[in-house]
């Protein structure tokens, strides 16, 4: 199968997730006050564990030797995207451009990577480690920094240092401990079951949990009703979903780096909003309608973007398959 099927599938099993949170709290399956729960749970406890097992499992020295280059790629990727985003702030208006520039800045960089590698290699493949370590610092880097983007008129949020140092960070340092000692072989065989059974719901949870912020944000009928705001979707899209892809793939056309950096930074280049965007931003007192119509939007547009993406980039460097 292509390497463009093969994506499209992945894609269309995230989003297909997706689309069932949307039916369970628009069929009102679910009280809305559950996402809530279910995002503590996915967040602080499921992903964690998600990035522990695959450490625990598949990382070591021996087999990475080269680790600790992968989160200087991110800060040079992180570098890029901060630069291409504060340059298309200035496409919209002046009050929406804190929630344009974060939902440009930070990609889901995660959840639709790891069912695309999934997807494309495999249960076992070898890339998930590099991908976790490429973004070991990146939960800390959004907590920390996206309320820098929203001032003037919206309310500021004080720094939360249990964010910053969060589960996440914990896990992957806990990782690369176990790794780099090789204590993997001493830890109880029950409680690497028990992570990675707990981890391995982290993804269908977190889509479960956009589709039903969707709803809540897009459908629910609110005092004042709802504005589509047209342009400024359509240049969200064209930025996020086109432009940033591009852009980084010429760069890696340039640089050619290894084959797992250059596969990492595509995922990170193609995907989506991170799915936390709106949260993010109503923190703030920012414009969460609109931040939860350019997710949708790059979302939706993704089906279609993310495959072609990868096989163009398959034509540079081709993918072991």
């Amino acid at each position: 199968m292509s390497v463009f099927l093969i994506t499209l599938q992945a894609v269309f099993a995230l989003l297909g997730i997706g689309v069932l949170g949307f039916w369970i709290i628009g069929r009102r399956r679910v009280p809305s006050q559950t996402l809530a729960f279910l995002s503590t749970l996915a967040i602080d406890i499921s992903l964690p564990l998600l990035v522990l097992g695959n450490l625990i499992l598949d990382f070591s020295p021996r087999d990475y030797p080269d680790w600790w280059r992968m989160p200087l790629w991110w800060l040079g990727f992180t570098a890029v995207a901060l630069a291409l985003s504060l340059s298309a702030s200035f496409l919209v208006k002046k009050d929406i451009r804190g929630e344009f520039t974060i939902s440009l800045l930070y990609q889901n960089g995660l959840f639709f990577p790891i069912l695309i590698i999934n997807g494309i290699f495999g249960q076992g493949n070898s890339y998930l480690v590099p991908l976790f370590l490429f973004t070991i610092f990146f939960p800390s880097l959004v907590f920390s920094t996206y309320t820098l983007f929203l001032g003037g008129s919206v309310r500021k949020e004080t720094l939360n240092w249990r964010r910053i140092v969060n589960p996440v960070l914990i896990a992957t340092v806990v990782g690369l401990i176990i790794g780099l000692v090789s204590a993997a072989d001493y830890i109880p065989d029950f409680l690497v079951t028990i992570v990675t059974m707990v981890g391995a719901i982290a993804t269908p949870l977190f889509m479960l949990i956009l589709g039903g912020n969707i709803y809540n944000d897009l459908m629910y009928k609110v005092q004042g009703g709802h504005k589509w705001h047209v342009g400024e979707v359509v240049k969200f899209v064209l930025a996020k979903n086109f432009v940033f892809p591009l852009v980084f793939l010429g760069l890696l056309v340039w640089l050619r780096p290894d084959f797992d950096v250059a596969f990492i930074i595509m995922l990170q280049a193609v995907v989506p909003p991170i799915t936390a965007a709106p949260i993010l931003v109503e923190r703030c007192g920012g414009n969460r309608r609109i931040t939860s119509q350019f997710v949708l939007a790059s979302f939706l547009i993704s089906i279609g973007s993310i495959p072609a993406f990868i096989y163009l980039f398959s034509r540079f460097f081709p993918i072991p398959l």
